[in-house]
């Protein structure tokens, strides 16, 4: 680096001029806002820098957002994947229970057809998932 300061990665030490600092490897928070100072404060190539931190420019882009919005809490790396049960609806769900009461007898096979009927897309292996976990009796998952 062409200045007193820097991030060792094989470390884990912030250096700087009046002595280092450790980081832990298991702090990604840290590790983000000191690629960030880097790549902003250090005249540093920002593919460069990101690349040292096993990220793309593109991503680096977006942690700085992140980071200008929402200060240093907004580099927390969030859950991957569907944040909400985009299948398993609220609508859904009623709809299982519903049929199981009127027909308690109605096996899982039968509701599913009935939902998909309605246009509901939903699976024998949810419907049966729906009843286990409502603790409705005459069912067991195992069975779809």
């Amino acid at each position: 680096m062409s200045t007193s300061f820097g991030f060792d990665l094989a470390t884990h030490l912030v250096t700087g001029p009046a002595g280092t600092l450790p980081v832990a490897p298991s702090d990604p928070l840290a590790r983000r806002f000191l690629m960030l100072l880097e790549g902003e404060c250090l005249e540093e190539n920002i593919a460069a820098v990101a690349q040292r931190y096993d990220l793309c420019r593109q991503r680096y882009y977006q942690l700085r957002q992140d980071y200008l919005q929402g200060g240093v809490a907004a580099l927390a790396p969030e859950k991957t994947g569907p944040k909400t049960n985009y299948r398993r609806t609220d609508q859904l769900v009623r709809q299982i229970l519903r049929y199981r009461f009127l027909d308690p007898e109605i096996s899982p096979e039968v509701i599913t057809q009935k939902l998909k009927q309605t246009k509901f897309t939903v699976s024998q292996r949810t419907v049966s998932r729906v009843i286990a976990d409502y603790s409705i009796k005459g069912v067991s998952p195992a069975l779809s």
